[in-house]
Formats: structure tokens, C-alpha cells, sequence
């Protein structure tokens, strides 16, 4: 799955031009690194959905859960608009209310990782919905559809 994740990114990169010499912009990280939580969690479910081994959800629950913690850095003022942002204006006019959010995703990572660390198939699913009501809770208040 990491596996699968890491050459999507490269793909992503080398096809949007995002690998500049001059770096990519604070829009472009958190585009690329929205789409790997996405990936993530959608691994993290397909492996619930298939009772599969909840063991292999630690890493994936990991990286969500530090992404989650580097996100509101990733919304500095002057990025609200260009680069086909979804970002609404209350990223920046409630900040304290958007790291609230993101430090729910990554409370609720935190609970997969402890569930697959401990190879809890109950507590890994229940795990999902917390990590979906985070990013549905986040989606609501600060994406644009």
C-alpha cells in the first residue's frame, strides 16, 4: 500500500510539473498531501471492508496523523486563492477553529493506531468512522465543493 501511495505521488509530481527548481507552493503541498491522506484512508478501509490484517493499518494511520498536525501550517496567508484551491476563507478567519479540526483527524488517526497496533479488528473499525467524521467535520467548515 506505502508502496502504491509513493509511486502515485511521483506520478502526481512528475506530471503536474510540481517538482520545480524553485519548489512547489503551499497550495501544491497541501493538493498533493490531501490526496495521500485520501490514499490512506481509502487503503485503511479497503482493509476494514475485507477484514484483512488491521496490523498493516499502522503506518498508513501514522502518516495521517502527522499530515494532520503539519496541516494548518500548510494555509499561510496569501494562499487563499490560484492554484485551484477548495480552501474557504474561514481557513483563515476561524484558524484556531480549522487546527481544532485538523488536530481531530489526528486524534482520531492516533485511535487507528493504536487498534492496529494492538490487532483490535473492532476497535480498527470503529477507528474509520472516527477518521471520517474528522475529515467530513473538516470538509464541511473549510473545503469548498
Amino acid at each position: 500500500m506505502k508502496l502504491k501511495i509513493t509511486i502515485a505521488a511521483a506520478m502526481l509530481l512528475a506530471t503536474t510539473g510540481l517538482a520545480r527548481a524553485d519548489g512547489p507552493s503551499a497550495i501544491e503541498m497541501r493538493q498533493v498531501g490531501m490526496s495521500l491522506l485520501s490514499g490512506d484512508f481509502a487503503g485503511i478501509r479497503a482493509v476494514i471492508a475485507a477484514k484483512g490484517d488491521v496490523k498493516t493499518l499502522e503506518n498508513p494511520a501514522k502518516a495521517m496523523q502527522r499530515w494532520a498536525a503539519l496541516t494548518p501550517s500548510l494555509f499561510p496567508k496569501g494562499t487563499e486563492t490560484g492554484g485551484n484551491t477548495k480552501a474557504m476563507p474561514e481557513i483563515w478567519s476561524d484558524a484556531a477553529g480549522f487546527a481544532k479540526a485538523s488536530a481531530a483527524l489526528g486524534e482520531a488517526a492516533g485511535v487507528m493506531m493504536a487498534a492496529a497496533k494492538a490487532g483490535d479488528a473492532d476497535a480498527a473499525a470503529a477507528a474509520v468512522k472516527g477518521i471520517g467524521d474528522a475529515c467530513g467535520a473538516c470538509h464541511k467548515g473549510y473545503r469548498a465543493k
